[in-house]
């Protein structure tokens, strides 16, 4: 498997050349820093996930599921500069400043890779713990884009295969006629030219932004959705063919650049940054797939399971850390927006998250890894109501309504027990769902009022830290 040999690679070679033995002996021994990678699809809420994680660490009022705030060890937390000075700084402060002010605002989601160092210095614990000075753990925060994440699947495979993949779901997808009808009247046996080749790249990129507001996960190249500098390049220029030509032709040219997308923008992104992530997060927007209908139920279940592929789950050992090698050991895969369900429903929520993901979370427990799905929300935006209607009872949420500003409750709808009864129609292709009607509701920030040392409001963000980091920080 092409993803696993480049990360062997990464192992045997880049980690060991870029910070030399003496540095994971130091890393081991003296001052523990783990990288702690934190992705997710498209409106997951990436950015928001980690300002308030940040925000409750400093501040750890509303943390009391972590061991290390409830038992006293953590002295004090602090941010540092980034180890990195190649990488972008997650902009902390400004997107705390949108989610605090006096009329709060959801900042604007992840578009490049950027990274974080929040430092602990923690209390020794046990019977000599008086005896010993305090000591420190860094953690690195690593945000990307989901998009990009996606992208890894796409090392294992083929044009052909690819382009194959591709097809098919467009010829099932009503937005995919126009870029489908382009491509059926275009030879691929023709000499390449590239005024047809950007034309026909336009189509495709709005096919895939419509897929990805479809609530659709199969959004790959994902760099065509963030490109970035990139914008306008050949190695971004090209698209799905039905079949291949001779050389000079337009299939030929889209088969070689679908390669080179590969080796020049997703192997330098697998091997520079994803290939030495210590633990993961993964976020999925559920409740905006099952609104979405079956579909694309099904492709965010077949997606989070390639991407767990990707990952390479397993123990980090001492041994295997100080001679350089990674592995992910520990992956959350977080259902987020549990605020917009009442909490009865949260259970319900993170056994359709655990359903979906019940293949690839044992192929990564067997594998060594530790793996979690819980539902969370990183800022909680609401609050529980009660309404009766017509002598039935309904377990609402309150909030403040995105587009007008104005309060509003909302019942989603009551999820089944049976997290089947959702994830059999998605895998047989069921058109919609049959016998409910899954509604979402897009709330604002709330305004806040914290009290001191209280960081934001949440829901299990306590309880995906302990998971997370908890054992570094007791």
């Amino acid at each position: 498997m092409v993803i696993g040999r480049l990360a062997d690679e990464m192992l045997r070679g880049v980690d060991r050349v870029a910070t030399g033995v003496t540095s994971t002996v130091s890393d081991v021994f003296l001052e523990p820093k783990l990288r702690l990678g934190v992705t997710g699809l498209s409106g997951a809420g990436k950015t928001v996930f980690i300002t308030s994680l940040v925000a409750n660490l400093l501040d750890r009022g509303r943390m009391g599921r972590m061991q290390g705030v409830a038992g006293g060890r953590i002295e004090a937390a602090f941010l540092q500069p980034q180890p990195d000075d190649t990488l972008p700084r997650f902009e902390y402060e400004r997107h705390l400043a949108a989610l605090t002010g006096a009329d709060p605002y959801w900042p604007e989601g992840t578009r490049q890779i950027s990274q974080l160092r929040l430092s602990f210095r923690i209390r020794p614990g046990g019977l000599l713990g008086g005896m010993r000075a305090a000591r420190s753990v860094h953690v690195d925060i690593i945000d990307y884009p989901g998009e990009w994440l996606l992208d890894l699947v796409l090392l294992d495979k083929s044009y052909a295969d690819w382009s194959r993949d591709v097809l098919a779901r467009m010829a099932h997808r009503p937005f995919g006629a126009e870029i489908l009808a382009a491509l059926e009247a275009t030879d691929p046996k023709a000499r390449h030219d590239e005024a047809t080749a950007q034309r026909l790249t336009e189509l495709f990129t709005a096919y895939l932004v419509a897929a990805r507001a479809a609530g659709l996960a199969d959004i790959t190249p994902g760099r065509f959705l963030l490109p970035g500098d990139l914008a306008g390049s050949p190695v971004l220029t090209f698209v799905p063919l039905s079949t291949g030509g001779p050389r000079g032709s337009l299939a030929r040219e889209m088969a070689r650049r679908f390669e080179a997308y590969k080796l020049q923008v997703i192997r330098p992104f697998f091997r520079d940054h994803f290939a030495r992530i210590d633990r993961q997060v993964v976020l999925a927007d559920v409740l905006g797939a099952i609104h979405a209908g079956p579909e694309a139920v099904d492709r965010l279940g077949q997606t989070l399971t390639e991407l767990l592929a990707a990952f390479r789950p397993g123990r980090n050992a001492w041994l295997t850390r100080l001679l350089g090698g990674k592995r992910v050991e520990r992956i959350l895969f977080a259902a987020s927006k549990a605020d917009h369900l009442h909490h009865s429903q949260h259970a319900r929520m993170t056994a359709i998250m655990t359903a979906l993901l019940r293949q690839s979370r044992d192929r990564a427990d067997f594998a060594g890894a530790r793996t979690e799905a819980m539902a969370i929300a990183a800022l909680r935006a609401t609050v529980e109501e009660e309404h009766q209607r017509g002598g039935a009872r309904f377990d609402c949420v309150r909030g403040r309504l995105l587009e007008t500003g104005r309060q509003a409750a909302f019942f989603a709808g009551d999820l089944p027990e049976d997290p089947m009864q959702l994830i059999g129609p998605a895998r047989d292709g069921a058109a919609q769902w049959l016998d409910a009607d899954y509604q979402i509701m897009r709330f604002a920030p709330a305004v806040l009022n914290r009290g001191a040392g209280d960081g934001l409001p949440h829901i299990r963000l306590d309880a995906a830290a302990e998971f997370l980091i908890g054992d570094l920080l007791r």
